[in-house]
């Protein structure tokens, strides 16, 4: 009779084999899982713009004619359902040195070229010293790029036409005045 101790002591090769190949393919099961994550993010009203660092005035070759320049200026923006957005522009450094144009005796005008989102200043805009003066009316649910409801351009733009006057009474000299573009949207 065989007991359980001699079957271990004398187990066949096969058997062996057998059991190993077993455990091999029970240690190979396995499973797939997954889960879900959610993500949550919220887009505020916001806008960006820039300009370039510096435009020379140019005068006409008529005497004491305006001296004038074309600004580009470029913008992102995007604006909710219920809000709105400007951009204004004020001369925050008037012409120096002394003697010459003043922004703050009205030298200085500009007129608003189209734009390829909202809706530019009308007429002629004497630029102030004292106060933010209109550039461009962004409307409710305004963006920038992208199509559909959206702008198609990106950055979006609008040529900002500015005069200087030529009065025969300023002194002679090269003068520099600093314009701060402000952009808001809500």
């Amino acid at each position: 009779m065989w007991t359980s101790s001699a079957i271990r002591r004398f187990r066949p090769p096969w058997l062996t084999g057998l059991l190993v190949g077993a455990l091999a393919v029970g240690d190979s099961i396995g499973g797939t899982g997954s889960v879900n994550q959610t993500l949550n993010a919220t887009l505020q009203p916001i806008g960006k713009l820039s300009v370039p660092a510096s435009l020379n005035l140019t005068a006409s070759v008529t005497q004491f004619a305006p001296f004038s320049g074309t600004l580009a200026v470029s913008y992102r923006a995007r604006t909710t359902p219920t809000g709105s957005g400007t951009i204004t522009v004020r001369v925050t450094s008037d012409f120096l040195p002394a003697g010459g144009p003043s922004a703050a005796a009205a030298a200085l005008s500009y007129t608003c070229g189209s734009a390829s989102l909202g809706t530019p200043c009308s007429g002629t805009q004497t630029a102030s010293t004292t106060v933010q003066t209109p550039v461009l009316t962004l409307p409710a649910s305004a963006c920038t790029g992208g199509g559909g409801t959206c702008s198609a351009a990106n950055p979006a733009s609008l040529n900002l036409s500015l005069t200087l006057t030529d009065n025969p009474g300023y002194a002679t000299g090269s003068y520099s005045a600093q314009l701060t573009f402000t952009i808001s949207a809500t």
